[in-house]
């Protein structure tokens, strides 16, 4: 087991590549947390079962990206992508660390932890508690639309939409995980960049995106892979 963790932190991709309440009126300060996982990982299993934990937590929005850079050991992840993939090394060339692996938790698009150590995700997330958020977001929903408005801050970065299929259960059929039947939390479907933010005032709308997600989490970044400066967040039914 220690092998294979050590294996995945030595993996370097820049080498390959109704309404819920708004987090206004969240009882701690929000925290985004990414988790990147695979169906191929047999170290991730215990991390996913994290993710689904951590959610019920106040002010906690855990989503998770499955990468596809472990395809090769025998199955294709029903749920990765590329662009994830790509956006966990990009978080990694940001902190200039290099540390890409599976299962990794990346907190607020700052630190990252183990996916499955609870202590360190958990002292990371009170490290990112310490820090508020700057940025006011908010998500509504018409029939045929979802509109994100960011307030007025001192600042800059950029805007995205996640749409979030909140639990995909997946039996796994080969690879180190074969036989098993792995539940994923908040899943992201979709990663939308939505435009640029320049501290003013902004009301950003795109068409409802076509799926099975009934979540929309809104994020403000610094930058694509910089740190977390606002969420907003609309759940329907």
């Amino acid at each position: 087991m220690q092998n294979l963790i050590s294996r995945r932190h030595a993996l370097k991709l820049g080498l390959a590549a109704s309404l819920v309440p708004s987090f206004a009126r969240a009882a701690e300060t929000p925290v985004l947390i990414e988790l990147f996982t695979s169906q191929g990982c047999s170290d991730c299993p215990p991390a996913d079962k994290l993710a689904g934990e951590l959610m019920s937590q106040p002010g906690l929005f855990v989503v998770s990206m499955n990468v596809d850079y472990w395809d090769y050991l025998g199955w294709k992840d029903t749920l990765g992508k590329p662009e994830y993939s790509k956006r966990q090394a990009d978080y990694a060339r940001s902190r200039g660390d290099g540390e890409v692996y599976t299962p990794q938790m990346v907190i607020n698009g700052a630190a990252h932890a183990v996916g499955s150590n609870r202590s360190a995700v958990e002292g990371a997330i009170a490290t990112a508690r310490q820090r508020p958020l700057v940025v006011p977001v908010s998500v509504a929903q018409s029939s045929d639309k979802v509109t994100v408005n960011v307030g007025l801050a001192s600042g800059s970065g950029k805007v995205f939409l996640m749409t979030l299929a909140p639990k995909v259960s997946v039996p796994i059929g080969r690879g180190e995980n074969a036989g098993a039947k792995i539940t994923y939390y908040n899943v992201v479907r979709k990663l939308i960049m939505l435009g640029d933010w320049d501290g003013s005032a902004k009301t950003l709308t795109i068409a409802k995106p076509a799926g099975d997600a009934t979540q929309f989490l809104a994020v403000v970044k610094k930058s694509e892979a910089g740190e977390v400066l606002g969420l907003g967040s609309l759940t329907i039914s």
